[in-house]
């Protein structure tokens, strides 16, 4: 938790302006956090992994880990993070694999967070299975026409433009499955598509939305590397996103477990605070310990991406690792706050269903034990 001290001291400059009531606020209201958002970009945050040739900090997914990290401990949970999310780290596979004139035409856009854009894999009949899809972009002259439908694409109202895999050439046509597969950078705010949004249990300050794509128009020239080969550029975002995913669970879970240890002190029953209780303490205690083994596994997972290493075992265990330290912490921030932890004023029941989406998403915790299973173990694929 204490690297990159300077940048953490930064952000929390930033976030001290938007305390509890704001994001009580907007995850009532169902209100995009927009002033947030702002005033993350021009303090430089939103776009510190994009490349300083184009605007950016030039920095790794270790800085931009603590970056998120330190949104959502200082109370803003995965609302705030998720508002910046894609922003921060979802851009990497234009970073990587865009042409020269895609990069210069919108990084320096979603560095100074003045272009927002969303991100369509998934199908509601393909889940985790994104050979799947079914959506598709048909070749027309000098453009696509991508039509099918994305569920769970988050901001997508807020963003003119959207990172879209699509099918280019049909399933029964390639040799591999993961063939075939194109990656787009697609305009959104168009009118052949429908925005839809998913009314959810949580984290409702980010929309999530399920967007219908009826022969969208999309140019040649927004194709993000080679047609057919966008499955595998996906991949290269998947150890980043897991990454930063992690950092964001554990901020999660340090701002339940601070609001329980203030609470902890403070509250008196029976002439003693409830934190003088072994029950209360030892519980708060675990979580602190769990954090903090979390935290080490996100540095250990960030240094070696950053370094070009392998590192799908360590950022899949930090993302698995960071999501269950951050329910637990939550979960036992409500239970020291009894009655009151289902208040929404004390704040920690809207961590507690925050923190239960990192068990579930990007994806769920079965998946991740998949990979390790199969990947670092070396047992038989079970799917």
């Amino acid at each position: 938790m204490s690297t990159h001290p300077e940048i953490r001291e930064g952000v929390r400059a930033v976030c001290s302006g938007f305390g509890a009531e704001y994001w009580r606020t907007c995850d009532r209201e169902h209100r995009f956090p927009q002033e947030f958002h702002d005033a993350m970009a021009a303090g430089g945050w939103i776009g510190i992994a994009v490349p300083e040739a184009y605007g950016g900090g030039g920095a790794g997914i270790s800085e931009a880990a603590a970056v998120m990290e330190e949104v959502a401990a200082s109370g803003a949970a995965m609302n705030g993070a998720s508002a910046i999310h894609l922003s921060v780290f979802g851009m990497n596979p234009v970073v990587r694999h865009g042409s020269e004139e895609m990069r210069r035409r919108y990084l320096p856009r979603v560095a100074d967070g003045s272009l927002q854009v969303a991100f369509g894999v998934t199908e509601p009949d393909a889940g985790l299975d994104t050979t799947a899809i079914t959506t598709t972009a048909r070749r027309d002259g000098d453009r696509y026409l991508v039509r099918g439908r994305k569920v769970w694409t988050s901001k997508a109202p807020f963003c003119d433009k959207v990172l879209l895999l699509v099918r280019t050439t049909p399933r029964a046509e390639v040799t591999k499955r993961t063939d075939g597969l194109s990656l787009l950078l697609a305009d959104l705010q168009r009118p052949e598509v429908t925005i839809t949004p998913i009314d959810k249990l949580g984290r409702n300050a980010v929309v999530s939305c399920e967007v219908v794509y009826d022969d969208l128009p999309v140019d040649a020239a927004d194709l993000v590397g080679e047609e057919g080969r966008g499955f595998r550029l996906i991949l290269d975002g998947l150890n980043p996103e897991r990454i930063l995913i992690a950092a964001e669970a554990l901020g999660t879970g340090r701002a339940a477990l601070a609001a329980a240890v203030a609470y902890a002190k403070e509250r008196t029953v029976f002439g003693r605070p409830i934190g003088q209780n072994q029950g209360i303490a030892f519980p708060l205690a675990e979580a602190h310990m769990r954090l903090r083994a979390a935290s080490l596994v996100i540095a250990d997972a960030a240094a070696r991406y950053d370094a070009g290493e392998p590192c799908g075992e360590q950022a899949n265990t930090a993302k698995f690792l960071a999501a269950e330290a951050a329910f637990f912490a939550a979960d036992r921030a409500v239970q020291t706050l009894g009655g009151f932890g289902y208040a929404t004023e004390y704040d920690v029941s809207r961590y507690f269903t925050e923190a239960r989406l990192m068990r579930l998403a990007p994806l769920p915790q079965e998946m991740v034990l998949n990979h390790v299973a199969e990947h670092v173990l070396g047992l038989p694929r079970s799917y």
